[in-house]
């Protein structure tokens, strides 16, 4: 009979310790992954998002004048997919760790080489590669969970913000993205196939030669008589030009073909820039 106990014993020792391998529960502090195309390449950014439980945050579980790890965990990893500026400090494209040192009325926002560092066990100060002061601003309600977002994305600027309790800061990251795209234009209007739209819509959008925008538009739509969206690009350059007259001639041309296509947005984009003609 003994025998026959412990094996019963030992058969619910065994498939307890199944079950228990087998249970997951959430994760006191989740890991988030956030990726934006940015400038030529992306920004991307992992770590760890802590929730406030009705703790003080910034002057207990983040003290103030201390290096923080900018959330739980692992430090905040983030990755430039190429050379940016952050904080108005050079950075080559890599992956780097995010630290900050909280206080009342100025925060210092330090990018380190520390990617194998657990927080900030393992921090060296010679690791840094940028470090510069941003100002805190004060939100109207709590953030409960540690947020990290990429905001304001611009084609050669955008802002990394931090939030959490009732604090934010704005981390401002720039890339000099023209002389690359204006290099690429160069070397591509060399070739048979020219891409006159997309050099058009550049030279449109970034305020360079909007005259050389004009005639590569012209040449696009040589190339497409019906491309109703090269024709509102054309229309839109001719407005900026000061010329109504012919960006409204051409805008009414583009609503012609966008109908033939039956693209409703493109006839009331066109609409709506006549209209803004008057």
């Amino acid at each position: 009979m003994k025998k026959i106990f412990y094996a019963i014993i030992a058969t619910v020792l065994v498939n307890f310790g199944v079950d228990a391998q087998a249970i997951k529960t959430p994760a006191p502090s989740t890991t988030q992954t956030i990726k934006q195309d940015f400038a030529l390449s992306s920004i991307e950014i992992v770590y760890s998002r802590p929730n406030m439980k009705g703790r003080v945050v910034f002057g207990d579980l983040a003290p103030m004048g201390k290096l923080w790890r900018t959330g739980a965990n692992a430090a905040t990893k983030v990755t430039f997919g190429e050379d940016v500026k952050v904080g108005g400090v050079a950075v080559k494209a890599g992956s780097y760790v995010l630290y900050t040192i909280p206080n009342k009325d100025e925060w210092e926002v330090i990018v380190n080489k520390g990617l194998d560092n657990w927080g900030t066990d393992g921090y060296k100060a010679e690791e840094d590669v940028a470090k510069f002061k941003v100002k805190p601003m004060i939100l109207p309600m709590n953030i409960e969970t540690f947020t990290i977002q990429i905001a304001n994305v611009m084609p050669a600027s955008a802002d990394v913000q931090i939030m959490w309790e009732k604090t934010a800061i704005a981390i401002p990251v720039t890339a000099d993205i023209d002389p690359k795209i204006s290099k690429s234009i160069e070397n591509a209007m060399n070739v048979d196939n020219r891409p006159y739209f997309q050099a058009a819509s550049y030279y449109f959008e970034s305020g360079k030669d909007l005259t050389k925008a004009l005639t590569w538009a012209d040449k696009a739509i040589e190339n497409n008589p019906k491309a109703f969206w090269i024709m509102h690009l054309k229309a839109k350059i001719q407005a900026k030009l000061g010329d109504k007259v012919s960006a409204k001639a051409t805008a009414l041309k583009a609503i012609e073909s966008a109908k033939e296509a039956k693209n409703d947005d493109y006839v009331a984009l066109n609409e709506k820039l006549i209209a803004s003609l008057k």
